[in-house]
Formats: structure tokens, sequence, C-alpha cells
């Protein structure tokens, strides 16, 4: 098996939002990809904490992965202690996505 992805959820849009984080646990839950990760950026953030669905989803993602939030809009929004709340990591994560994508991982943007 080979494949590395970055899933970066981006959009305001919660249904943009859920499809996104339903592949990344999806090819979690059945191994399509040698790695996936994922991270949530910007608006996404909000959509997050405002979508059980996604929640949900999220919940089942970190048994196999720990999701991050962007620890820069989280706390301009005021929301990283609610994202933490939920298990994600709030980091800054400009640098680790561009250090996944030097170590080959292909970025999936939602």
């Amino acid at each position: 098996m080979a494949g590395k992805v970055v899933t970066i959820i981006a959009t305001a849009d919660a249904a943009k939002a859920k499809t996104g984080v339903m592949y990344t646990m999806r090819a979690l839950q059945e191994g399509w990809l040698e790695d996936i990760r994922l991270i949530f950026f910007g608006p996404a953030e909000k959509a997050l904490l405002a979508n059980q669905d996604i929640q949900g989803m999220v919940a089942q993602i970190k048994t196999a992965t720990t999701p991050l939030a962007c620890k820069a809009i989280s706390d301009r929004e005021g929301t990283s202690d609610q994202l933490q709340a939920l298990g994600v990591d709030v980091v800054y994560v400009g640098r680790i996505i561009s250090d996944l994508i030097n170590q080959g991982y292909t970025p999936m943007v939602w």
C-alpha cells in the first residue's frame, strides 16, 4: 500500500466540510492509504464546532490520528478551548502542512 494524504478542511460550508471529513474517516477505517492526516483551517473550524455530524466523525478519526486546527485562526476567533474540548490539537499548522508536503503527502483541500 502506498499513498499519504493531508486532508485540509478550509471551507465554511458544512456539507463540503462533512464530505472531506467523511473521506478521511473512511480512508482510515478501510486502510485505503498508507497515512492520512486531518487539519481544520480557517472557516472550517467554526463549521466543526457547529455541526454534530462532523464532530461525530472527528471522534472516530481520533482513534487513529489526531486532528489538528490552526491556532492562529482559533485564537483570533476565540474558539481554541472549544476545539480542544473536541479532542482536536490546536497548533500553528502552516509549518506542519509544509513539512507534510515536503514528506510526500498529497494535500486534499475541501
